[in-house]
Order: C-alpha cells, then structure tokens, then sequence
C-alpha cells in the first residue's frame, strides 16, 4: 500500500513538472494554460492561505467537470441511438445473483455515493446556484452522506472482494470492451462480474474510501499546509474520475441492458442473460450442477 501510495505521489509530481513546463512553453492567453499554471503556483508554490486557495481554485475546475458532465452522457446518448440496448429473454430459467443483504447494502451505497456526487457537484457549481444557503446545506448533506457511505463500505468490501479480484479473461473483455459496441450477442469472458464491473468497484471502495479520509481532513483543516494541499489534488482529481465512473454504471445498469436494473431489486438475472454477458460464470455454474 505504502509503495501504490509513494509511486502515485511520484507520478502526480511529474505531470506537475511536466505541465508547468508545457505552461511556460505554450501561448499564455489559452485558457486552460493559464488553468494549469494558477495550479502549479498554487499547489507547488506559496501556500498562503488554505481555506482561500481551496475556494479560489475549485472554480477553476468547474471547466473539466463540465467536459465529464457534458462529454461521458452525450458518448452512451450516440451508444443508445446507434448500437442500442442489449435484450435478453426473462423468462425461463432465473439464477439468484444478489442476496437479501447485498441489495439491502448496494442501495444504501448507490442511495449515499449519489447523495455525494449530487452535492458534491452542487458545491463544484456553487456560482451557478448562487450559492447561500441551499449550497451551504448540501456541503452538509455531503458530510453526513461521507459518515453513511462510509458506514457501508466496509460489509460491501467485504461481502464482494473475492469476486471482485482480477482474472485473466478480464483483459479479453477490455479488448472488446465487453461486446457494447456490436449489435451481436456472443458469449463475452467474464465472471460473476465483469472487468467493468470490477473497476467500478475498485475505484467506489478504495477510491471511495481515500475520499473520505482526504475529505475528512479538507473539511476541517487541520494537517500541515503541505499536506493538505495533497490531499486537496487527490480528492479533486479521484472525484472526476468518479463522476466519470458513476455516470458510467449508472447508464450499464440501467439503459445499456434492458431490465437489468431488476436484478438488483428482486435478486435474480434471466439464465439467457447470465450465460451471455457473464460465460465464465455460467460455465462454473452448470459444472457445479453435473
């Protein structure tokens, strides 16, 4: 862990470096140049005043939220209308997927990582909602959003880590990334879960979970300035990954497989689906049966 941790601090440092220098070679009047130039002063330079910098510079990044906000939902807008979603017969053979507690668990997860996205993008674009009062209730709701999902990530590590772990066929299904872009339905490697799925799950517990300890000390201010001006990078930079992520799940989940939002209500996923998107795990399945 201390060495993931030494060798992401290691890269960030030289995208720093490497930005700064593109910084000083490039135009000054492109605007993001000057985004990323203000943040390398800021970040790597002076720290005067922590509070002021983090309400400063937050506005500044409202510009590559806005690209995730706009960019990852008009991308499956184009995937809806060309390739479409995925259909499977629901009839006939069901196999039980998620067990009473793990729906319990995911909802109350899905109920406060939304919560923290949702105000979390409300705070981003306080300027927008003119700020006051409802921006200032949802830093709360944000807050007490964090003590809940935080609350619900350890029996979620738990209860899915061993299916979670990285298999082989999981880079055969990054290569074709997991069937989506054909209309065709074949047999895609993937186990109980997909490599998609897998990441999601990664990036949501322990990137979820760095959140809130880098949250927790944003929120107070109470580390050294140095320290806190890493922990602010990181929770920045992991929160647009997030968002990216989040909007993800939510259109797999929901649009690109028709009725696969049922699974996780009632607990149960068709056979005909199951032996399509998830083959590895429909074999172990059957061969558990003979």
């Amino acid at each position: 862990m201390k060495k993931s941790v030494l060798w992401t601090l290691t890269i960030l440092g030289f995208v720093l470096m490497a930005g700064h220098t593109l910084a000083q070679t490039l135009p000054a009047q492109a605007y993001l140049i000057d985004i990323w130039k203000e943040f390398y002063n800021t970040t790597v330079g002076d720290w005067a005043k922590n509070a002021a910098w983090f309400i400063n510079y937050v506005p500044k990044l409202k510009l590559v939220y806005l690209l995730v906000l706009l960019g990852v939902p008009g991308v499956f807008f184009l995937h809806y209308l060309i390739i479409g979603p995925k259909k499977f017969s629901h009839e006939g053979e069901q196999i039980l997927y998620y067990d009473i507690f793990a729906r319990v668990i995911h909802w109350l997860a899905a109920l406060f990582f939304s919560l923290l996205v949702v105000t979390g993008l409300i705070i981003i674009f306080a300027n927008f909602f003119g700020g006051g009062t409802f921006v200032k209730f949802s830093r709360y709701v944000h807050l007490i959003s964090a003590f809940g999902f935080g609350i619900t990530l350890v029996p979620m590590f738990i209860m899915w880590f061993k299916d979670m772990l990285p298999a082989t066929y999981d880079i055969k299904w990054f290569l074709i990334l997991g069937g989506y872009l054909s209309k065709k339905k074949f047999p895609i490697p993937a186990g109980k879960y997909n490599a998609g799925q897998k990441m999601w799950f990664w990036l949501a517990t322990l990137g979820g979970g760095f959140m809130l300890f880098t949250g927790f000390y944003i929120y107070l201010f109470n580390v050294s300035p140095g320290t806190l001006r890493i922990y602010t990078l990181l929770h920045i930079l992991l929160g647009i990954a997030i968002v990216a992520l989040y909007f993800t799940h939510i259109y797999m989940s929901m649009v690109a497989i028709k009725g696969a939002l049922w699974s996780m209500i009632t607990g149960y996923k068709s056979a005909d689906e199951v032996s399509i998107l998830h083959s590895k795990y429909y074999e172990k399945l059957k061969n558990k049966l003979n």
